[in-house]
This record gives C-alpha cells, structure tokens and sequence, in this order.
C-alpha cells in the first residue's frame, strides 16, 4: 500500500484523479467527502449503498447483480465509487488512480451514525436506495462500527496490496484532515 501524507503531493494527485475510491467504516463521513469531492471535480459520483448494494426494503442485492453493476462503473473513464467492500476491490482497485481511506477513530464513527439517523430516521436519506428508510441504529451494525478497525481494516490492506499496491492511498483521520486536503487541492468544502 503507497500511502501518502496529506500534503501538496496528495493535493495534487486529487485534482489530477479521474477514478477515486473514498472508503471506510461508516458514520465517519465518506458519503459527504465524496459529494463534495464529485461537485468540484466534476466526477459522477455512485454510492455502493444507493446503486449497488441495497434494493428497496433492504433487501440486499445478489452478489452476481452488485459485480456486474461495478464492472460496469469501473470502465467508464471517469467515476467516484464511495464505499468500502474490499471483496469488490479487484473489479475497482485496478481503474483506481486514488484511494482515500476516510479511517475516523470508531467514537467518532458512531457520533456520525447517530447523527445522521437523528437526521434522516423514518426517511430516505440521498445515499441510500430508493424505498430504504433510515432507521436507528441496531446492535448487529454499532458492533460493525466499533469492531471495524479490527476485523475489516486489516483485509482491507490486504485486498489494497493484493489488487493496488501502486494506488497512492490519502489516509484521513478526522474532519480536520479531510478540510485540510480539500484547502491544498483549492477545493471548496
């Protein structure tokens, strides 16, 4: 994994970037880095919730359907892809010219769920599928959350080495680094 500090190089390969994956555990803010990211890049921007994952009702679509709809993403010459699944990372990670790893410590994480549900509960929010209401958080997902560093982030090194070893990757802790990279790149946040 190359991963780079935040810096006026990592600045400078975002603006540059026609094909970005913005990743990591939910609740941190990826969704929102990534609307801003598409609006000043002029990227089109597809949430793996809304367009690949999740059908109405959340009934999650079957995994054949969610590779091809990402095959499909991938070949196109310019995209923004937010959302994490490394098992999708060899149809991605091989168009990519940059990860941004959105990596919040968990408190902050479930912070940013709570938020977001107190926001949109009994409501479609915009990065989610059509017909999938936002609920509050259940047990099952705050385990997610809290155990994701553990259990999901060292496969998520393994599929970067395994399918991208030569993607740059921006590693952003807090909202003070995601503002920060957007000022050296010149962007608006």
């Amino acid at each position: 994994m190359r991963n780079l500090a935040i810096a006026e190089e990592a600045a400078k390969l975002l603006c540059e970037a026609r094909r970005i994956m913005v990743i990591g555990c939910s609740g941190g803010g990826k969704s929102t880095l990534s609307r801003k990211l598409a609006a000043a890049l002029d990227l089109p921007n597809h949430s793996m919730d809304r367009e690949v994952f999740w059908l109405p009702k959340w009934v999650e679509r079957p995994r054949a359907e969610q590779r091809e709809i990402l095959s499909e993403i991938a070949k196109a010459d310019r995209w923004l892809l937010d959302g994490t699944n490394p098992s999708s990372f060899d149809i991605r990670l091989p168009r990519t010219d940059l990860v941004i790893w959105v990596r919040l410590p968990r408190w902050r994480c479930l912070l940013g769920v709570y938020k977001r549900a107190s926001q949109y509960v009994g409501r479609h929010r915009p990065d989610m599928a059509d017909g999938c209401v936002e609920q509050w958080p259940d047990r099952e997902f705050l385990s997610y959350i809290w155990n994701f560093e553990r259990r999901f982030a060292p496969r998520i090194i393994q599929e970067i080495d395994r399918h991208g070893a030569s993607v740059p990757v921006i590693t952003l802790k807090s909202h003070g680094e995601m503002a920060h990279l957007l000022d050296l790149a010149g962007l608006p946040h």
